[in-house]
């Protein structure tokens, strides 16, 4: 069965928009043009004066570990703050696919998501790329493990310095995550010298295998850091270690905005609708966003759910507009950016043959507060709405 989107406002994201059609087959998006025949076994769906937009992507989310009507820190799923190195936890085992905000982010466009662990410990734990396509955790992975998530910053200080134990200061932060990755070089040279002699390897460990894979390029870094000299010491560290990362939030990023472009350093950029609730965030501005756009870093926008409720994604790229942001940014910020800097632009993110049938159907233009999603659709089947 085919499924043959007519008549619609396209926002291909990768190319200009068009009035016209576009034909899904077998999950994936068939073909796209001004007009396309129906075939007899086709479904037509009339979208005259609606748009049609790829599925929103937010590459940092706490959805279903941080559940709506769940009194956190107490009965969270999102941090195991017993530790300064957790590595070997998984988001995936405290994620909940019956979070009621999943069904609301789907009201709000957001078909993708990378969920990680909240950012209490300098190294928090593994992070999947899943889509909202199921209710069962296995049946949404696109991509797991999908990064190792760590935190600079005020985060772990607070949570250790209330323990009076190390890390308190960012000194204690850089020190953990030098160590474990100390600890890991050692670990793979192990590995390798029993691999040498022919002899099986005993002394697995899951904490370090996590950041095994980090060094060995399998997976990124994901870098919660708000101050740019956070950023910096993210970067020296990495340098150091020969690994490749993202900078999550990047608050003060823009002030170091030709930087992060000559080194080629991704940028999730936000929640920036939101209280400045602690010091390192005393220069948040959403000029941030047309700053990072106009410099040429790689940058996509998130939500950080549930500080901005994802169904909000598109109203808070909307509220940078009045900050001289372009709208085309906007939309690739929360499209073809994020799967960009996830890996997977070569199936989501834009409306283009052979990617995954990821669209959704808006009554207006989705910066419009006005708009409504009218309709979802994940590898061609109809998710919400309709």
């Amino acid at each position: 069965m085919k499924l043959l989107f007519k008549n619609a406002n396209v926002f291909p994201i990768t190319s200009k928009p068009f009035k016209g059609d576009v034909l899904v087959k077998d999950s994936k998006i068939y073909k796209i043009g001004e007009s396309i025949k129906k075939d007899k076994d086709t479904e037509v769906i009339d979208l005259e004066g609606k748009y049609l937009i790829p599925g929103f992507i937010d590459a940092h989310s706490h959805i279903g570990l941080w559940e709506e009507g769940v009194n956190e820190p107490v009965s969270s799923d999102g941090n195991e703050w017993t530790d300064p190195v957790t590595a070997d936890v998984k988001a995936i085992d405290g994620f909940n696919p019956e979070d009621d905000a999943i069904d609301r982010a789907l009201s709000g466009g957001v078909t993708t998501v990378m969920i990680v662990p909240g950012s209490a410990n300098p190294i928090g734990g593994q992070g999947a790329i899943i889509k909202f396509k199921s209710k069962i955790v296995n049946e949404m992975i696109v991509k797991e493990p999908a990064g190792l998530k760590m935190a600079f910053g005020e985060n772990p200080k607070r949570v250790y310095g209330d323990q009076k134990k190390t890390p308190s200061t960012r000194l204690g932060v850089a020190s953990v995550i030098r160590s474990y990755f100390t600890r890991v070089q050692d670990y793979m040279k192990k590995k390798e010298i029993a691999q040498k002699d022919g002899r099986p390897f005993t002394e697995r460990d899951l904490k370090l295998e996590a950041g095994e894979k980090v060094l060995k390029g399998e997976i990124p870094a994901r870098i919660h850091a708000h101050r740019y000299d956070d950023i910096l010491t993210a970067t020296r560290i990495a340098e150091e270690f020969g690994f490749r990362f993202v900078i999550e939030h990047g608050t003060e990023g823009y002030k170091i905005a030709d930087y992060l472009k000559e080194k080629g350093i991704p940028v999730v950029v936000g929640p920036l609708m939101t209280f400045r609730t602690k010091r390192e965030l005393k220069d948040m501005t959403m000029d941030s966003i047309k700053i990072l756009n106009e410099k040429g870093v790689l940058t996509a926008l998130m939500c950080d759910h549930p500080v901005i409720p994802l169904e909000y994604a598109s109203i808070q790229a909307a509220s940078a507009l009045r900050y001289g942001a372009k709208e085309e940014d906007l939309l690739k910020m929360l499209t073809i950016n994020p799967a960009r800097i996830l890996g997977i632009s070569d199936r989501v993110g834009s409306i283009e043959e052979g990617k995954d049938a990821d669209l959704v159907i808006w009554s207006g233009h989705p910066f419009d507060a006005r708009s409504k999603v009218e309709g979802v659709y994940i590898e061609g089947k109809l998710c919400s709405g309709g």
